[in-house]
């Protein structure tokens, strides 16, 4: 923990509206975009950011310094994120995993081939329960028991929402980049 960071922790624990402030202003851009990957549009996102900020003040006293305080306060993004999503229960559906069968894992090529604001505006149109199994699995590395613990399903739910969430993100690629898989060669 740097001293920066120390002296807000303490700020804050005494309840310092600048050393809130002065956290806030540090760290709310990073969190934004964490909401944002979970979120259906800036609105949703903002309120995940003011709830989860609120729970990052709130719970300071749990933060034990042992790590880095913004890996802390993301994981308490994530968490406030997955809490408004289990509100809307996303995964009703029961899913089935041959649906997906036909996905390659050429498709992580393809996908890191492209820029974080592509990726994010692709992520960004998913339905809430792809989005959110795929940020968990990809990008959080959760792996599809932990998700499934987490929001409550199956771990074949789990599995099912990730592959369908690939073969969505396939279909909104711009064409340029579909081409690309017609010269990709199975194996």
């Amino acid at each position: 923990m740097t001293m920066t960071d120390e002296r807000l922790v303490e700020g804050c624990l005494k309840g310092d509206p600048s050393a809130q402030k002065a956290l806030y202003q540090l760290y709310a851009r990073k969190m934004m975009s964490i909401c944002m990957r979970y979120a259906n549009n800036r609105d949703q996102a903002q309120d995940i950011l003011q709830d989860g900020f609120v729970k990052v003040f709130q719970k300071m006293d749990h933060y034990r310094g042992d790590g880095p305080l913004g890996g802390w306060i993301a994981r308490t993004m994530v968490n406030t994120a997955l809490d408004h999503i289990r509100r809307n229960k996303p995964y009703d559906q029961s899913l089935d995993l041959t649906d997906a069968e036909h996905l390659h894992s050429e498709d992580e090529h393809v996908l890191s081939g492209m820029s974080t604001d592509e990726l994010m505006a692709l992520i960004q149109a998913l339905p809430t329960g792809y989005r959110t199994v795929f940020n968990l699995f990809v990008i959080e590395g959760y792996p599809h028991k932990d998700i499934a613990d987490m929001l409550g399903i199956s771990e074949n739910t789990s599995k099912s929402q990730f592959m369908k969430a690939r073969a969505y993100l396939r279909k909104l690629l711009p064409k340029e980049v579909v081409a690309q898989f017609g010269h990709v060669h199975e194996g």
